[in-house]
Parts: C-alpha cells; sequence; structure tokens
C-alpha cells in the first residue's frame, strides 16, 4: 500500500478505521527523517496490511503537541485506534521490522 499523507483533517479517521496504522513523524529539513524514509517505504510496500501514513510537523505542528513528538523521526504504531508502540530516531528497516513484527 502506498503512504499517505496524515493532515488534521484525516488522522484521527485514518487511526480509528484501519486496523494497523504506522504514522511517520518527519521534515523535510531532517536529515535522518530522509534516512528512515525510504526504510518506511519498503515497509508499507512489504506489508499492505498495515496502513501507513506521513505526518509533515512542519505542517501540522498540532499533531505534533498532541503526540508529545520532541525528536524526529518518530514513528507511532495504532493497532485497532490504541497507540502500540513508539519509536523514536533513526533504525534499519530490519530493526523497524523486529520492533513492529
Amino acid at each position: 500500500m502506498a503512504e499517505i499523507v496524515l493532515t488534521k483533517e484525516n488522522f484521527e479517521e485514518t487511526v480509528k478505521t484501519n486496523d494497523r496504522v504506522l504514522v511517520d513523524f518527519w521534515a523535510t529539513w531532517c536529515g535522518p527523517c530522509r534516512l528512515i524514509a525510504p526504510h518506511v517505504e519498503a515497509i508499507a510496500e512489504k506489508h499492505p496490511e498495515i496502513t501507513v501514513g506521513k505526518v509533515n510537523v512542519d505542517d501540522y505542528p498540532e499533531l505534533a503537541i498532541k503526540f508529545n513528538i520532541v525528536s524526529i523521526p518518530t514513528l507511532l504504531y495504532f493497532e485497532k485506534g490504541k497507540l502500540i508502540e513508539t519509536i523514536v530516531g533513526y533504525h534499519t528497516k530490519e530493526e523497524l521490522e523486529k520492533k513492529l513484527f
């Protein structure tokens, strides 16, 4: 499944209406965010059962504040609307998969 852009308008509905959601909080100026992006994309392709979304913290700071995002990249993993896992900083694809599966 392709990654979707999450906004303040579609965030809650996306998290609540999908069984498994991985959210990548990022910014264009963030080097580690650019490094982790291909790993997040690979997870989206390999695991179509997971909805993968991205939140640009510069565009939607209110979402970053709501989830206490103080460092990026931060990945939040939800199951049935409930936050299950928070992953902060750069991780390899293998490390991400180990934490999520």
